[in-house]
C-alpha cells in the first residue's frame, strides 16, 4: 500500500483518486477551490456531457493531438466504463445526439456528487482550499508544500491540474509550472474549443443568430482547408461561436502567427448551386411584384436578409422581375459562401480546453508516470492531449486518472 498525493479535485483527479483508493492506497487529494468539480460543473452548459457513447476508434478520431498515447489509458478504462461508474452511484445517464452522454437529470451537479460518494465510500481524504505551490522530493517521498507553507509527505503523487482554460475554476497552469521543474518538456499553450473574432461587422448585426445544418470552411490565406464540417454555429457580437466553430478551432488555434485564416459559411449545403438557383426563382416566380428585400423569407432567416442583400450589392428595393442572371448567380454565390476574417481566437477564459503541455514522451502511457522523475504522475489537460466536442476531453480525464490511480499499489 502507498500513501497517494493527488492535485487538483476535477474530473482527472477525483478520477485518479477513486482508482487509487480502490486500490487499498491511503489517498489525498488536494483541491484549491473550496469544492470539487467547478469546471465539470460549468461543462456542457451545465448539464456534463459526461463521455461520448461510441467505439474507441471514433474517440481516436476525434482526437487531434497524441491519439497513440491513449491507447493502453483507453483499454483500461473506456466510455462504458465511466458511465457504468456513475450509473452505480444510483445516477442515471442517457444518450442524446452524437453519442454525447449526459446525466438524466441534466444537472452537471449529480456526477459531481457521484464521484464524490465513491471517494467518500473508500475513504480518500479530500483537502478543501488547500493550494499547492511547491513540489519536492526527499529520501524516496513527494513533500508538498501549501501556499501557507504546510507540508504532506507522501509515496506518489499524480498531478491533476488542468490547464489554462476557464482560469475562474482554478486552472492557472500550476501543473505546467511544477513539470518544468522537474526537468518536462512543455510546449507553448494555446485556448482552443474556443470561438473565433471576426473583423467584419456583419457579425454585430447577427448577433444572437444560430444556424443549423450550414457547412463551415476554414481556409488559410492561400486556400488550403483546415476544417470543413457541417452543423450549427452562432453568431456573436464579437465573431462567431457554437459547436462547429469550436470544433474548428482545435485545427488552427496554434497557427495564427504563421497564416492567416478565413470562415466561408454555406447556408444552404444540401443544394447545389443549379438547384438553389432554381429554388430562388420559384421564390421569385411567387414574389413577382415585390422588392427584392421582401422575397427571400422563405430562403433565409430574417436576420440574415440584409447582410447577404449587402454583400450581394444588388438594390434591395429592386423589383423581383427585374433581378438579372447574373444577379441570381451573385446571390447563389453569396448563400453559398459567405466569407469573414478571422483575426484570432477568444482567450483562456473562453475556452473549453487547453492546447498544449506537458510532452507525453516524458511520460509512461501504460502508467503515466513521469518517466523524468519517478513517482510522480501527470493526468488529464495537463498533458498535451486534446480533442474535439462531443464528450472526448472528459473521457482523456477519466481515461487517464483511473489508469495513473489503478497503476499505485
Amino acid at each position: 500500500m502507498s500513501s497517494v498525493l493527488i492535485i487538483g479535485g476535477g474530473a482527472a483527479g477525483m478520477m485518479a483518486a477513486i482508482a487509487a483508493g480502490y486500490n487499498g492506497n491511503e489517498v489525498h487529494l488536494f483541491e484549491k477551490n473550496d469544492r470539487l468539480g467547478k469546471k465539470i460543473f460549468i461543462t456542457g452548459k451545465g448539464r456534463c456531457n459526461i463521455t461520448n457513447a461510441s467505439s474507441i476508434e471514433n474517440h481516436f478520431s476525434n482526437i487531434i493531438y497524441n491519439e497513440k498515447f491513449l491507447y493502453s489509458a483507453y483499454n483500461n478504462f473506456s466510455s462504458e466504463d465511466i458511465c457504468n461508474m456513475i450509473e452505480s452511484t444510483g445516477i442515471e445517464t442517457k444518450i442524446e445526439r452524437g453519442n454525447r452522454v449526459f446525466p438524466l437529470s441534466d444537472k452537471s451537479s449529480d456526477v459531481i456528487w457521484a464521484l464524490d460518494k465513491m471517494m467518500k465510500d473508500i475513504g480518500v481524504n479530500v483537502h478543501l482550499k488547500s493550494e499547492i505551490t511547491k513540489i519536492e522530493n526527499s529520501n524516496n517521498k513527494v513533500i508538498l508544500i501549501d501556499k501557507h507553507n504546510n507540508k504532506f509527505a507522501g509515496d506518489k503523487c499524480i498531478v491533476a491540474t488542468g490547464g489554462m482554460s476557464y482560469e475562474t475554476t482554478g486552472s492557472t497552469g500550476d501543473g505546467y509550472k511544477f513539470a518544468e521543474k522537474m526537468g518536462h518538456t512543455v510546449s507553448k499553450t494555446y485556448p482552443s474549443l474556443v470561438p473565433f473574432n471576426i473583423k467584419e461587422e456583419m457579425c454585430k448585426q447577427l448577433q444572437g443568430l444560430s444556424l443549423k445544418n450550414i457547412k463551415l470552411t476554414i481556409t488559410d490565406e492561400k486556400g488550403k482547408v483546415y476544417f470543413q464540417e457541417q452543423g450549427e454555429m452562432l453568431f456573436t457580437h464579437f465573431g462567431i461561436s457554437g459547436p462547429l466553430v469550436l470544433s474548428a478551432s482545435c485545427y488552427i488555434c496554434d497557427k495564427f502567427k504563421e497564416h492567416d485564416f478565413y470562415a466561408y459559411i454555406d447556408l444552404k449545403p444540401a443544394l447545389d448551386k443549379e438547384t438553389l438557383d432554381k429554388r430562388i426563382l420559384k421564390d421569385f416566380n411567387e414574389n413577382i411584384n415585390k422588392n427584392f428585400n421582401n422575397s427571400l423569407d422563405k430562403l433565409l432567416p430574417k436576420k440574415m436578409i440584409e447582410p447577404i442583400i449587402e454583400l450581394c450589392n444588388i438594390d434591395p428595393y429592386k423589383k423581383v422581375n427585374e433581378i438579372t442572371k447574373e444577379e441570381r448567380e451573385i446571390l447563389v454565390e453569396n448563400i453559398k459562401n459567405i466569407p469573414l476574417t478571422i483575426s484570432g481566437t477568444r482567450g483562456f477564459n473562453e475556452a473549453i480546453i487547453t492546447r498544449g503541455g506537458i510532452s507525453v514522451k516524458d511520460i509512461n502511457p501504460k502508467t503515466m508516470e513521469s518517466k523524468i522523475v519517478p513517482n510522480m504522475y501527470f493526468v488529464g489537460e495537463v498533458l498535451d492531449l486534446d480533442a474535439k466536442t462531443g464528450g472526448y476531453n472528459l473521457q482523456i480525464a477519466w481515461s487517464t486518472g483511473y489508469l495513473a490511480g489503478s497503476s499505485i499499489y
